[in-house]
Parts: structure tokens; C-alpha cells; sequence
């Protein structure tokens, strides 16, 4: 048998053997790291056009592993064999399958990566074939329908795979049918709908298909299907809608995907779609009146039933339908790598989500793990008890429902190490307080888990008062003493061996507080200082940390509001600026060295405005007034003396104080009337409290409410009128804001009466948009006064009257034309017409005349028209042709139009003026004056006579032009004798009106005379018109230009 001894040096040789030959052996004595498979890239599914030029498929795999990883693939859970040269081959980690096949290569693959530390599976990937085949050959019939009713053409799309989108065609391509409200293109059938068909609708119709896969799409035509209409006769019929296009009682989606419902009725008029979630409010980025509900990413909050009303001015017709949402499984805990004590117990854990609730499984180097000897396997948990070097390997949790596998994986090294303190040995001086405790850890690495022994010089230490050895080996003294001081020694053993750290403790002296921080009461925003002194063992450094309700504090934050109020070693005051509320509560001093620490605690007690209260409730909602109660904050260590109530009118109201009963509210109540509210109003409401320090935050406000309606308090305002076709009265008015309608069922009721009339008539106008009344009787005479008054109602009652005032039915064009008329013309491009006034008749009020003018030979209806802004009786016309003969007429006109023409008049405007400005242009100075003279103009035979001239100047003293007239061609004018230069712009004028200008710039020279003609000549604008623009204007361009 044997002797016990060498029992043991036999199984530590068989240990050491099999330790050798295990990654976890190797590396734990410092080896080349070893490390299982961890996947940097997995095989994704992937759908693979069968009709695709692409020759090949690659499904792929990468893992980091030392040593590198091999790899080998699984197709629908049964090892592919891939032999070089086959269609199927191994390229790095990589699948690639030539020529694929859907016979051949449709199905799940998994990747597996090797090493000899142990095998992990990859996820699955699904390889899928992808066709769309072509629409029928055959010939569609027509579809027949009445002018006015709904239809649905079929598409009845080709086999395919994946889904398709649809679009439809009229006639030619690309003349695609609009997604209106009338027309709908079904992306779950195809089928065409059409809500109202009209005559627009005619026509061949063809359902296009479209496949949308990874690399390719694919689209084709159907058929042309015929739409016939048949008249409905002179009336197209109205009816209610009838939803033809309907989601499905139950739709299942997946968390995170694209949810679409369609809904698509017809009816006449065009029915009008609404959605909304029974169970629960539309979240309004989804509210929409189009056929279609998207919710872009589907949560479990959105799961309910869903409603799409379809309704127009005949009907309504609506369908149900419930949204049930289900998910993949998600990783809540996963495993991760661990490293095991030989002979110890070992605990993993996973848990996923998922709907349904995902099952788990484990996988040991990627095969199945079940409950087993020393290994219980129950569900996520998976327990070893007394591990063996044989557990190391990969292992991998997996969840799993019908909608998805998701992996975890993590690697377990199991390791056999006698005790070693080469990475964390005993301290080598190990300094201590006197008076206090210190802790000396042992912590060697070592597998199994090492015996600890301490001794200090030769004696073994042993638990007493003082001494403590604890069971995961650490040493503790207390109350420690010069005595203490000397070498200490870790003794560690395990049936792999044995080792010692030795470390020295050293002795210091303690560090005391010797100025403890005072407890203070302060306001909020004043400063204060608390104190701290220490004294310390004077050769080590002292540091002080200060904490409020134990958490530290940061003095050196900038603009903080503590600072550090000394910098000497042994002072740590602390200094509190601009106390606020948050800074009241327990402050902690500590001194402490790198062997001990001494601490002294103070209160400080801020006082503040009180906090916000809470639970703000409403109750006994009137008309006018509603009950709030609240429940107190905190008083913030000054009582409340008293509270303020504010409210605010939804959406978007400010917050406003609100009258209260009792008036002034006091700092013990806890309840108060609300009163001055306006009927049938949605409010908000919150309380703040204050103290003799001030008003607080405000609570939180009140759940929305709306007061109770009442009848109208208010008349409207606003009220006016006139205008309209003939035969009409025109009533309008402001329409009246939400706060004075108190109720719904709003509207108006307008009475009137004929002025001198002593019955009223009343009409009631709904809507609280309402903002004109129309009263059409043939009876109504022209620009009649009435007197109108308005009140407004709701389902309460009516509110008061408004004040009477008088509007004017609607005025008819006036009936009489002005007797004679008169016309001349007194320029080439002006006449002057003049005419006898027409009396005031009962039509209306006579705005002004409308002169109509035209050149003899051409059409009335050609007339060009100016019109007078009062009641002259005479007007200048502009802007017409030289020599040229017009006739004219002149109609009264008012607010409805131009009355009858008067008889015509003709006029003959004048001959243009010379077209050639005056030439040879000198000047002479004297000290006061300037004379300056020019070539006379003569007119030739087409152009009017020249009867003067006109002379403007503008001087640089004086930068306003003056104006001068001559018979001759001379003038002679006064100027000031410091004048430097001027400019003069001279032209002619006559019965034509005024000539082209001619412009020269005129400098004194020193005081001596000059003659010299100006070369440069502005071209001028039209002579008539010249005049009329701005001259500092003209002046600039031209001087600009000599």
C-alpha cells in the first residue's frame, strides 16, 4: 500500500502531469496566453435572387483565439462535408457556395470555431431564395361600373418571394396613378381602389410589381384591365362609405419593425379616414387621415386595438383590428469568462427576454450540456460542484423562441497553483498609528484556495483580543502599541505547496483634532466658515477631506461654492459661499495620514424660502370657481406665513394669481376656493408657498380640467356689415374667442329689421368661426339702412345683446350718366376732360367718375379707363399719343360698379414738341450774375411751335434747383459771386408741352469770363414726364458723366 508520505509525493506527481499538459497550467506559470474562440464575425442570413448573375454566396466567419481557431460549418444541424474542389469550400473561416441552388443550398447554417482550449457555435444564418415570375398572359376583362360609385381592380400578383410593392398604371407608362384621397394602391394585395369614380377614371389600367431583394430588384407589368363607366344620369347619387380595405382582426409584429394598417372605404362624397387606439390615446406623431397607419417602430406600448373610421356627409362605417406584439430574444444577464479554483464550486447564470418567453439551453465546446455528475444543469443556472481540470472548455448559454436564437459565450479555466506571492506580496513596511488598527491582507494566488499561518519573528500568532486572524488570512491589530513594532509573516500552503511574505510594522503617532467644527444656522445665500485643526505624526503628510451627509466635497471646483479657507497643513477650515438650501445637513472633517485618519462632525442648518408643495388636487368643479388642496412642503426651517394659487389656460396660457376665498390664503391651510374662472375652459393649476424669506418654487401643476359650461356673459363685437350682390344685407361681426363662448353648441343668432321698422327678424348662424350673416331677399332694396343686433348661444342658453347699428343692404350700380361732356387736348400727351355732375340717386354712394378713353377708329371695348377719388368734375388725362385723335366718356361709379356711359366727346392732343434740344450754349459772370444764351430752336413740320424756354439751375451753394422762364433764347439771373460751379439744364416749350433737355456744367474760373460749349449731352426722359423725377437725381448722373 505504501506510506502515507509517499501516497502524496505520488498523486502531486499525477497532479503536475496533467497540469502540464492544460492551457490553464501554461498560462498561469507565465506561458504564452492561451484563450478559447471569441467570434469577431458570425454568418448573416441572406436572401439570394434565383435569376442573380452572381456566381457565388459567402457566409462568414472570423473568431480571435490563440491558438488560432479552426473552423467547420453545419447545414440544418448535420456536419457539411467541404472537400477542395467541391461547390461548397472552406476559404479562411468563410463558407462559399459556388453556383448556389435553392434544391441544394436552401437552409440554416452554423459556423463552429475550434482550438484546444474548446468549440464555440456561431449564430444561425438562413439562406433563402428570392423570384418574382411574371404576370399572366392572359387577357383582364373590364370592369364595369356607374359614374359616381367605388371599384377595386384585382392585381392578383405573380407567385414570389419575399413581399412586393405595387403601383398601378393608366394607359402608359409612367403615367402612375396619384396617391390621393380618392385613389389606393393596397401594398398587401395590390388591388387598385378607387373611393368616387368620375369620368377622369376611363381607361386601361395595369398593376405593377415590384421585388425588392439584398443586391437586386425586379419589376412586371400586368396585363391592361379595361374601367368602363355608365352615366348615373343628371344627379350622381351620395352614400355612405363601406370600408373595403381592411387590416386583419390580429396583426403580430416583432419589437422594433415598421407596423402598417391599411383602411380604404368608398362612399360619395369621399369619405374622410380617422384612426385612433381603442384601449389607449394615438401617440399624435402617428395621427394621420391618410389609408395608412405606420408606426416605425413598434414597441409593446403600442400593442391595443386600433379603429379606422371612414365617414363623409351620409355615413360613417368603421373597423377593428388589434395590434399583439411580440420580441426576439434580448440578453438581460449573460455569462462571462471566469477562472476556477480546482475542487471548488462554480455558479453561471443567464436570463434573456423575449415574447414568448424564450427557453434556455447550454452548450459545452458546442455540444448539448445536461444535468450530469457534479454538473446541474436547470433552466439559465448551470452549477459544478468540485471542479475538475476536465470542465475548462467554452461553454455557451443560448435563448431561443419561434422568432430567433441569440448565443452567449464564455471560457472556463479551471487551475491547480501552489501559493505564489509574486504578484501581490505582503507589504514590505507597513506603517501604523498608536492607539489604532491596523489590517495586513495575504493575499497569495494559489489553487486550491491556500492555509494561512502568521507569525511575528518566531512566534505564531494565534486570535486574541488584539489580534485577529481573519478566515480569508488577513492579519488585524488593534489598539496598537510601540511594543507591536517588528517583522510579520505570512505563511501560505496548499497540497501544491508553500510560500512566505514578510513585511515590517512600523509605529507612528496618531493624528488628533485639535479645533472641531462649530454646528451653525445660517440664511440662504450667507456665507460661513467651519473650522478643522489637526495634529499629525510629524513624519508623514497630513490631508484633510471634508463630506456633507458623506459624500465628499470638491473645494477646488471652480466657481463652486466651497473653497478651502487656509492652506496650512495643519488648518482645513472650509468656507460655504452663497449658502443654498442643498448645503444644510452634517459636515464631516477628516483629518487623516497614510496610517490614520481622526474625524469631527457639525450641522449646519440653512433657511430658505419654503419648498414646492405637492399633490395638487381639484374637486368641485363649477362654472366659475373649483376647490384645490394641497399637501405642505417643507418649511425649509422657516414656518409658512402663507400661499399664493396660480392657474393657466391650455395649450399654451401663462400662469396668472387667481382670486381666492379666503382672500389671503395662510401659511396652515392646506385647501381654498379657486373663484373668476371662465366657463367651460381647460385649466392648469399649481400653489407656491412663501415664508418671511421669500416665495418658493411652485408645486407641480394640477391634472388638466374643464369648468362646467354656463350661457354667454358677453355680446360679440365687431358688428358691421354692408356690401354683397344685389337684393342682399351683408352682417358681419368678430367671432368670439374660446373664453367668452362658455360651452359648446356655439353660434350666433343676428336680428334685423328695415330701418323705421318696428319687427325684428332673427337668424341663427352656428359655429363659433362664424363671422358674416347673409340675408338674400328680392325684396331688399338698394344701399337699404337696417338695424342689426347680434347675441350669441350655446347649449346652456344665449348671452346678452349687442348695442344696434345700422348697416347698408347691398348698393346696385348707379343708373344715371352725366349729361355732357367735354374734352381738349392741351399737350401732345395730355387733354383735359370735363363734365356735368350726376345726381345722388338711391343705388348708392357715388365714389368718383371712371373716364373711358380711345384712339378714333379703334373698338369702346379696347378703352383705357382712370378713374377720379372724389366727385370732381373735371380731370387732366396723361400718358397719350402725339397727334392723335380720342374719344371719351365719363360714368359715375360706387362700391358695385360703373353706371351707364355719357355721350362721347372726342379730343386731338397737340403736336410733340422739337425733339432737338437747344444748342451753341455759352455763359458769361459777372460779380453778381450770370447770363447765359443758346441757338434758338426752330420746330420743323410735324412738331408743335416753340413759345419759350425753361431754364433749371442748381448751384453747389444751394443744392435745391430753382426754375426760370424766358420768351428769348437768353436769360440772365442773379447769383452769388462766391458761386464755384452750377449746373443748368435748359429746354423748350410750347403749346406740345416741354422739349428734350439739354444739360452743360458751368465753372468760374478765377473771376474770368469763359464761353465754352458743353459737348456732352444728357439724353432726357420723355418731356412730359421729365419734370416729375427727382432732379438731385438727374443732376448726379449727369455730372457723373462730364
Amino acid at each position: 500500500m505504501g506510506t502515507p508520505l509517499g501516497r502524496r509525493a505520488c498523486l502531486l506527481m499525477l497532479v503536475a502531469a496533467a497540469l502540464v499538459s492544460t492551457p490553464a497550467w501554461s498560462s498561469a506559470w507565465g506561458s504564452p496566453a492561451t484563450f478559447g474562440p471569441v467570434f469577431e464575425e458570425q454568418p448573416l442570413g441572406l436572401l439570394f435572387p434565383e435569376e442573380s448573375t452572381e456566381e457565388k454566396v459567402t457566409l462568414a466567419c472570423r473568431a480571435r483565439a490563440s491558438p488560432p481557431a479552426t473552423y467547420r460549418w453545419k447545414m440544418n444541424g448535420t456536419d457539411m462535408k467541404l472537400e477542395p474542389g467541391s461547390r461548397q469550400q472552406l476559404v479562411g473561416g468563410n463558407l462559399v457556395i459556388m453556383n448556389p441552388s435553392k434544391a441544394q443550398d436552401a437552409g440554416v447554417y452554423q459556423c463552429l470555431a475550434s482550438n484546444p482550449v474548446g468549440t464555440v457555435v456561431s449564430r444561425e444564418a438562413v439562406l433563402r431564395f428570392g423570384f418574382l415570375q411574371e404576370f399572366s398572359k392572359e387577357e383582364r376583362d373590364p370592369v364595369k361600373t356607374h359614374e359616381g360609385w367605388g371599384v377595386m381592380l384585382p392585381c392578383n400578383p405573380p407567385a414570389h418571394y419575399p413581399g412586393l410593392s405595387y403601383r398601378w398604371l393608366l394607359n402608359e407608362f409612367p403615367n402612375f396613378i396619384p396617391t390621393d384621397g380618392r385613389h389606393f394602391v393596397s401594398q398587401t394585395t395590390g388591388n387598385l381602389y378607387i373611393a368616387r369614380t368620375n369620368a377622369s377614371d376611363l381607361g386601361n389600367y395595369s398593376c405593377l410589381a415590384t421585388s425588392h431583394m439584398d443586391f437586386s430588384t425586379k419589376s412586371v407589368f400586368s396585363k391592361f384591365a379595361q374601367l368602363n363607366l355608365a352615366a348615373e344620369g343628371q344627379d350622381t347619387r351620395l352614400f355612405a362609405p363601406s370600408i373595403k380595405a381592411r387590416f386583419p382582426a390580429e396583426t403580430y409584429a416583432l419589437v422594433g419593425q415598421q407596423v402598417t394598417l391599411e383602411c380604404f372605404a368608398f362612399g360619395n362624397p369621399v369619405p374622410r379616414i380617422k384612426w385612433r387606439k381603442v384601449d389607449g390615446s394615438l401617440s399624435p406623431q402617428w395621427a394621420t387621415a391618410e389609408p395608412t397607419l405606420q408606426i416605425p417602430s413598434v414597441g409593446f406600448e403600442d400593442e391595443g386595438t386600433y379603429e379606422c373610421e371612414a365617414e363623409n356627409a351620409k355615413g360613417r362605417d368603421t373597423v377593428q383590428g388589434r395590434i399583439i406584439v411580440q420580441a426576439q430574444p434580448e440578453w438581460l444577464r449573460v455569462i462571462s469568462d471566469r477562472e476556477a479554483d480546482i475542487g471548488s464550486d462554480l455558479h453561471w447564470a443567464c436570463a434573456a427576454a423575449g415574447k414568448p418567453r424564450p427557453a434556455v439551453r447550454w452548450l459545452r465546446n458546442g455540444e448539448p450540456l445536461t444535468s450530469q455528475a457534479r454538473v446541474e444543469v436547470l433552466a439559465g443556472d448551470l452549477r459544478f460542484s468540485k471542479l475538475s481540470l476536465e470542465d475548462s472548455g467554452m461553454y455557451q448559454c443560448v435563448a431561443e423562441n419561434k422568432h430567433g436564437t441569440i448565443y452567449a459565450s464564455a471560457e472556463l479555466a479551471v487551475q491547480a497553483l501552489a501559493p505564489d506571492f509574486r504578484l501581490n506580496p505582503v507589504r514590505r513596511l507597513i506603517p501604523a498609528a498608536r492607539g489604532g488598527e491596523v489590517v495586513i491582507p495575504c493575499q497569495p494566488r494559489a489553487a486550491p484556495k491556500a492555509v494561512v499561518l502568521w507569525s511575528k519573528g518566531t512566534e505564531i500568532l494565534v486570535n486574541s483580543s488584539r489580534v485577529t486572524v481573519t478566515p480569508d488570512g488577513t492579519l488585524i491589530i488593534r489598539n496598537i502599541s510601540r511594543s507591536d513594532e517588528g517583522k510579520y509573516t505570512c505563511f501560505a500552503e496548499n497540497f501544491m505547496g508553500k510560500a512566505n511574505s514578510t513585511g515590517t510594522l512600523s509605529v507612528r503617532d496618531a493624528t488628533k483634532i485639535t479645533l472641531a467644527p462649530s454646528s451653525a444656522d445660517i440664511n440662504l445665500g450667507d456665507n460661513l466658515t467651519l473650522q478643522c485643526h489637526a495634529s499629525h505624526d510629524p513624519t508623514m503628510d497630513l490631508t484633510f477631506v471634508w463630506t456633507l451627509d458623506d459624500f465628499p466635497i470638491d473645494s477646488d471646483k471652480p466657481g463652486g461654492h466651497y473653497q478651502r479657507a487656509s492652506m496650512k497643513e495643519t488648518v482645513g477650515d472650509l468656507t460655504i459661499l452663497n449658502a443654498q438650501l442643498r448645503h444644510g445637513g452634517k459636515y464631516t472633517c477628516t483629518a487623516q495620514t497614510v496610517v490614520d485618519s481622526a474625524s469631527k462632525e457639525a450641522t449646519v442648518l440653512v433657511r430658505g424660502p419654503p419648498g414646492a408643495p405637492g399633490g395638487v388636487v381639484v374637486r368641485d368643479i363649477s362654472d366659475t370657481s373649483v376647490q384645490l388642496s394641497w399637501s405642505r412642503g417643507f418649511d425649509n426651517h422657516s414656518p409658512i406665513a402663507k400661499y399664493t394659487l396660480q392657474a393657466r389656460t391650455l395649450p399654451s396660457g401663462k400662469w396668472k394669481q387667481v382670486r381666492t376665498n379666503p382672500a389671503n390664503i395662510e401659511g396652515n391651510a392646506e385647501t381654498a376656493q379657486v373663484l373668476g374662472l371662465t366657463p367651460w375652459m381647460d385649466y392648469e393649476f399649481r400653489v407656491l408657498a412663501s415664508n418671511i424669506l421669500g416665495t418658493g418654487e411652485p408645486s407641480g401643476p394640477s391634472s388638466k380640467i374643464q369648468t362646467k359650461e354656463a350661457a354667454p356673459s358677453v355680446a360679440p363685437s365687431g358688428l358691421s356689415g354692408g356690401g354683397g350682390a344685389p337684393g342682399e344685407l351683408t352682417v358681419t361681426w368678430t367671432p368670439m374667442s374660446r373664453e367668452y363662448q362658455h360651452g359648446g353648441g356655439f353660434g350666433y343668432l343676428v336680428s334685423f329689421r328695415r330701418q323705421g321698422s318696428t319687427s325684428w327678424q332673427t337668424a341663427r348662424v352656428p359655429g363659433a368661426d362664424a363671422q358674416y350673416f347673409v340675408y338674400s331677399n328680392d325684396s331688399v332694396r338698394p344701399y337699404t339702412p337696417f338695424e342689426v343686433k347680434i347675441r350669441s348661444y350655446n347649449r346652456r342658453g344665449e348671452g346678452p345683446e349687442s348695442l344696434v347699428a345700422v348697416v347698408y343692404s347691398a348698393e346696385e350700380e348707379p343708373r344715371v350718366a352725366p349729361p355732357k361732356v367735354w374734352a381738349k387736348g392741351v399737350s401732345s400727351s395730355e387733354m383735359n376732360v370735363s363734365w356735368e355732375p350726376v345726381q345722388q340717386d338711391m343705388n348708392g354712394i357715388l365714389l368718383g367718375y371712371e373716364i373711358r378713353y380711345w384712339k378714333a377708329g379703334a373698338k369702346a371695348a379696347a378703352a383705357e379707363r382712370v378713374r377720379t377719388a372724389g366727385l370732381d368734375t373735371s380731370a387732366l388725362v396723361t400718358g397719350l399719343h402725339a397727334s392723335t385723335k380720342y374719344h371719351v366718356t365719363v360714368r359715375a361709379y360706387n362700391r358695385a360698379g360703373t353706371g351707364p356711359a355719357s355721350p362721347s366727346a372726342n379730343a386731338t392732343t397737340m403736336k410733340p414738341p422739337p425733339r432737338r434740344p437747344p444748342g451753341n450754349i455759352s455763359w458769361t459772370f459777372s460779380s453778381s450774375s450770370l447770363s447765359i444764351k443758346w441757338d434758338p430752336v426752330v420746330p420743323l413740320g410735324n412738331e408743335s411751335a416753340v413759345t419759350g424756354y425753361k431754364m433749371l439751375y442748381q448751384n453747389d451753394l444751394h443744392p435745391t434747383p430753382t426754375l426760370h422762364l424766358t420768351s428769348k433764347n437768353w436769360i440772365e439771373i442773379t447769383v452769388p459771386e462766391d458761386i464755384g460751379h452750377a449746373l443748368v439744364q435748359i429746354r423748350t416749350t410750347g403749346p406740345g408741352g416741354d422739349g428734350v433737355p439739354a444739360e452743360v456744367h458751368i465753372v468760374r474760373n478765377g473771376g474770368t469770363s469763359m464761353m465754352v460749349e458743353n459737348s456732352a449731352v444728357c439724353p432726357a426722359p420723355h418731356p412730359d414726364t421729365a419734370l416729375t423725377h427727382s432732379v438731385a437725381a438727374l443732376v448726379l448722373l449727369c455730372y457723373l458723366q462730364l
